[in-house]
């Protein structure tokens, strides 16, 4: 049997979309969540595979801009909607279309293709690595305090409810603001703001419909939560919970007046959140991180599709003049010896036939990327090889970031 790849056509979208609901357990999506989907779809950048006139595999990527160590807003390629059908597994219909997908990236001209994955354990083959990591939280707040920053001023802020319809301006407003502040971050294309907006009743873990708090100060919007609340009741009395969609805000003050009017809802004693940074500030707020239920997992994959271009749009935490021998096997263009040069101003990196300090794969190079996993570590698992010594030391500080790199929602 022969794979035909076919770029997705608008007509078409509906039995493609079909395909993958299939593949993800067969459910399928409420009509506001299913018209979001197809609004958002970059149908010339979606393709699905065909084998004897049938839809048996789906392909997309988002056109998205990846905040880097720096800031800079680099152009990727945000691999999505992913499926093979059940009955053509272990036919090569994937690898057919990951190798036609980073061809088509390639002459996009975007260096890099990031995606989260069902199964973390499918896309290290094809050159991507996991440069990001989540954090969940199942907070006590029975138990558990939140501190005031110190120096902060909260008797300026006001918190008040607003409908999240209404308050989508503002919130989206201190959202972009994020952006620039940490590496993995996504700018968000027009469209894209309605998202966190989506509430079908299935995905409220049996909670109130979506709620929005926003603090003001001085009139302006600094910062904002959205969340459900979950009634419950034991014997012993109310016994609640609250679960956080979304958190962000502008200072430390504004931050821990939210996650404090979160912890102090009446009739719950437990507040959940399932994505935030590993090293968010929330953590040197509480009164007992033990009482937190922290827990952490894979989230952001990213890719190389172009070494050189990739290396050069980000920049390094100290100096670095290192040497890399990089293997990939999926994409030859980037086999072979790398010159990097960089340092907090800027990076060049160039091919060259000096003799290489460091040797690794695509993969880890992904990896190490965005700056949340360390050269060194990856060196310990056995993955990077020191060809010159001290290398290694030089080119781990260079690639880390003062924060850890973080994906504030998915795709």
């Amino acid at each position: 049997m022969t794979t035909e790849l076919r770029v997705l056509q608008r007509s078409g979208w509906d039995e493609w979309y079909g395909k993958l609901e299939r593949a993800f357990g067969g459910a399928p999506k409420g009509p506001e969540e299913r018209e979001l989907w197809e609004r958002l779809t970059e149908t010339e950048r979606s393709i699905g595979a065909w084998i004897d006139g049938e839809c048996v595999g789906t392909a997309g990527a988002f056109g998205f801009g990846v905040t880097v160590p720096g800031g800079a807003v680099v152009p990727a390629a945000g691999v999505t909607m992913v499926s093979v059908a059940a009955t053509h597994r272990r036919r090569g219909v994937l690898t057919s279309m990951m190798r036609r997908q980073l061809d088509d990236v390639r002459a996009w001209g975007e260096p890099l293709a990031v995606l989260t994955a069902s199964e973390p354990a499918i896309y290290g083959r094809f050159g991507y690595g996991i440069a990001t990591h989540e954090m969940s939280l199942d907070i006590d707040s029975s138990r558990v305090r939140i501190a005031k920053p110190a120096g902060a001023d909260e008797e300026a802020l006001r918190l008040r409810f607003v409908p999240p319809e209404e308050a989508v301006e503002a919130c989206e407003a201190v959202y972009r603001h994020t952006v620039g502040t940490r590496p993995g971050m996504l700018e968000r294309r027009p469209g894209w703001e309605r998202l966190p907006l989506l509430d079908p009743p299935g995905g409220r873990g049996g909670g109130s419909p979506l709620q929005c708090v926003v603090a003001e100060r001085d009139g302006d919007v600094v910062g904002y939560v959205r969340f459900h609340s979950k009634p419950d009741w034991t014997a012993a009395g109310p016994d609640g919970s609250v679960m956080v969609r979304n958190i962000d805000a502008l200072d430390p003050a504004a931050y821990a007046a939210l996650w404090r009017f979160l912890c102090g809802i009446d009739l719950t004693s437990r507040v959940t959140a399932r994505n935030r940074p590993v090293d968010d500030p929330l953590l040197q707020l509480v009164s007992d991180i033990r009482r937190c239920g922290a827990r952490v997992r894979d989230s952001l994959h990213v890719r190389l599709v172009e070494v050189g271009a990739a290396l050069e749009a980000r920049t390094y935490r100290a100096p670095v003049a290192v040497v890399f021998e990089v293997e990939d096997a999926f994409c030859p263009w980037n086999e072979g010896r790398w010159r990097l040069s960089g340092d907090a101003k800027g990076a060049a990196c160039e091919r060259t036939t000096d003799a290489a300090d460091l040797a690794l794969s695509v993969r880890e190079l992904g990896a190490a990327y965005l700056g949340g996993v360390t050269l060194s570590a990856l060196a310990g698992a056995g993955r990077v090889r020191e060809l010159r010594d001290g290398a290694l030391a030089e080119a781990s500080l260079a690639f880390g970031s003062d924060v850890a790199p973080w994906l504030p929602h998915g795709f």
